[in-house]
């Protein structure tokens, strides 16, 4: 069984046992959040499809670890003027595992 959920803005198609990066969420680690937020539910070859959510779908996820991403370099360059600069920045981001997904 399979679904996608929307969190940060962002889809992700997750699967049960499955360990995925969000955005942060204001979670404690080890503790269990619900996701209400389901565009689509699978199985097999029976595909619930919400519109735009599956009503009375839930998935259910457990607090990993609360964790900064890789660092991303920006580097802003100005041809022939001598100046250039480098920046970077870490995101911060929420490591989750599926631990039920659930369909009505």
């Amino acid at each position: 069984m399979y679904a996608v959920i929307v969190t940060g803005g962002k889809q992700y198609r997750v699967a049960l046992g499955d360990s995925i990066f969000v955005e942060k969420l204001d979670v404690a680690e080890g503790a269990d959040i619900d996701f209400d937020n389901v565009l689509m539910v699978g199985e097999g070859d029976t595909v619930q499809i919400g519109a735009p959510y599956v009503a009375g779908a839930k998935v259910t996820a457990n607090v990993v670890a609360q964790t900064r991403g890789v660092k991303v370099r920006i580097m802003k360059f100005r041809r022939r003027k001598h100046h250039q600069k480098c920046t970077g920045h870490r995101q911060y981001l929420t490591q989750i595992e599926i631990t039920g997904i659930s369909a009505a």
